[in-house]
């Protein structure tokens, strides 16, 4: 199966001070459409410098980032904006919902920035609400939704462009045991049913078991040999 994330060899160097930190060293990885691979390792380790050279917000020292078939390091500033738009759904630990919109009108805002049709925005958002379990909180705005609740929309708005990749930073961390297995069971199945490659960043090693597959990071190097079947 074809990879939607393919890293090659990619290196992030940042300088501090006199010397030269290396957040990753010569990492590489595939990851195909329908797998949802958790990403372990201690805070320092280097995940979320691989989460954001995954989702082109940073530009590696070295080595190939592929997302859904287009070299990121061949695109422009404007050409990497454009292939996170509509290619990549980003789903931060905090949820950053707007306070004054309600949760309809977050994800109508993202087809907005996208020039979707307003009609056909507003029914992909009233099937994705529904399909995150929040089809009767459409008018609530998020101080009326419940930390659980925020995150979803988060999920139902990072689907709004049908993108190809998943990056999902610690969507758990504000949460309690239950509301922590109901979102990562969420997207299991989301992962499953649009076909989306998810990559999801975690502390939490009790989360495991609903992905597809586990890697672990330390020192900025990523361990292939940890990753292997999580079911």
């Amino acid at each position: 199966m074809k990879s939607v994330l393919s890293l090659r060899d990619v290196t992030l160097d940042y300088p501090d001070g006199g010397t030269t930190l290396r957040a990753l060293d010569r990492v590489s990885l595939d990851l195909a459409a329908g797998t949802f691979l958790a990403l372990l390792g201690p805070s320092g380790s280097g995940k979320s410098s691989l989460l954001a050279v995954a989702a082109t917000l940073i530009r590696p020292s070295s080595g190939t980032v592929l997302v859904a078939g287009q070299d990121a390091g061949s695109l422009t500033d404007a050409g990497r904006s454009a292939l996170r738009r509509d290619r990549i759904g980003i789903i931060f630990q905090q949820p950053n919902l707007l306070p004054s919109l309600t949760a309809v009108e977050q994800l109508l805002l993202a087809a907005h920035l996208r020039g979707e049709q307003p009609r056909q925005a507003r029914e992909r958002a009233g099937t994705l609400l529904d399909r995150v379990g929040l089809a009767a909180a459409g008018d609530r705005r998020p101080h009326q939704l419940s930390g659980g609740q925020r995150q979803r929309v988060n999920i139902a708005r990072a689907l709004m462009a049908d993108p190809a990749l998943l990056l999902v930073d610690e969507p758990t961390a504000a949460l309690d045991q239950q509301r922590s297995g109901d979102i990562v069971r969420l997207l299991r199945e989301v992962t499953d049913e649009f076909g989306v490659a998810t990559l999801m960043v975690t502390h939490d090693a009790d989360l495991v078991p609903h992905t597809d597959a586990v890697a672990s990071m330390a020192d900025g190097r990523l361990s292939l040999g940890a990753l292997q079947s999580a079911q």
